[in-house]
């Protein structure tokens, strides 16, 4: 006796979805073999012919070949990797590179998506790679112009020692006309070096930096002691300015290291800090 099975709504949807699921295999894998035979033929039609063979043998337009040829070359050897899609999104998942496109179909789960929503999935992917890659050539131009900047500051400081030099060798010598060349272009090496740092700190970079500035009363005991030595009268003297004041330029650059590493590296500041002070002792321990 046969038995008759009731016909249920929930039964009917279950066979849909079995025969859905059995045509979407059918037509993605009718395009992998479509796409097949698309590319031997490509291969063997004259160059410049492919739209006209196209045209008059298989009615398919060059975007529509083009993705029978793409889907059959990504998906021919790998069919798992879309076997549960359709063949509108097995086209949509070509704009991901294949080493990443099945962990990228899984982490949206493409198979549960329109193919409207997997293409805007896809686009955002897209214009996410497309913002991360702007952002990166933006830093490597900024850090290739701080690395330029930084160079040409560098040069720029070697020179102004340079000339520090010969200044002082031409004093030594009495020639007062070198000493004056010497001065002009030492005057110009410093505004060169004072225009680098300006435009540097002009930039549209936001910083919490605070750089630490030399106490008044310190600064006062500087100025004061510029003065007594702003006359020198001999070789030695000459040097001593230039070495005087050679120092107190690089105490006032290492306050302002010290600010921009309680920045960056606040956790590195109190070891420079303390290299600081010990350099300071060891040399306050010569004019005891």
């Amino acid at each position: 006796m046969t038995q008759i099975i009731d016909r249920t709504p929930q039964l009917i949807a279950a066979e849909i979805r079995s025969i859905d699921s059995q045509t979407r295999e059918i037509v993605l894998r009718g395009a992998i073999e479509i796409g097949k035979r698309l590319n031997e033929a490509k291969a063997l039609v004259n160059h410049g012919e492919w739209g006209v063979w196209l045209s008059e043998n298989v009615s398919y337009s060059q975007s529509t070949a083009n993705n029978f040829m793409k889907v059959a070359v990504e998906y021919g050897s790998n069919f798992q990797a879309v076997e549960n899609l359709s063949y509108t999104q097995a086209v949509a998942l070509l704009a991901v590179p294949s080493e990443e496109r099945e962990q990228f179909a899984e982490d949206i789960n493409a198979v549960e998506l329109s193919t409207r929503e997997l293409q805007a999935a896809v686009k955002a992917r897209q214009d996410a790679e497309k913002q991360a890659k702007k952002l990166e050539s933006e830093l490597k131009k900024a850090q290739k112009q701080a690395e330029t900047e930084r160079k040409e500051r560098e040069l720029l400081q070697e020179r102004v020692s340079q000339l520090n030099i010969e200044l002082a060798e031409a004093k030594i010598a009495g020639d007062t006309e070198t000493a004056q060349r010497v001065q002009d272009e030492l005057f110009e090496a410093q505004q060169a070096v004072k225009r680098l740092e300006d435009e540097l700190k002009a930039k549209p970079i936001e910083t919490t930096a605070i750089v630490e500035k030399i106490p008044p009363e310190v600064e006062a005991e500087l100025a004061e002691l510029r003065k007594k030595v702003a006359q020198p009268s001999s070789a030695a003297t000459i040097k001593f300015k230039l070495q005087f004041d050679a120092i107190v330029e690089g105490f006032k650059g290492l306050l302002a290291t010290l600010g921009e590493i309680e920045a960056g590296e606040p956790e590195q500041r109190e070891k420079y800090i303390g290299a600081a002070r010990g350099l300071v002792g060891k040399m306050s321990a010569h004019f005891e």
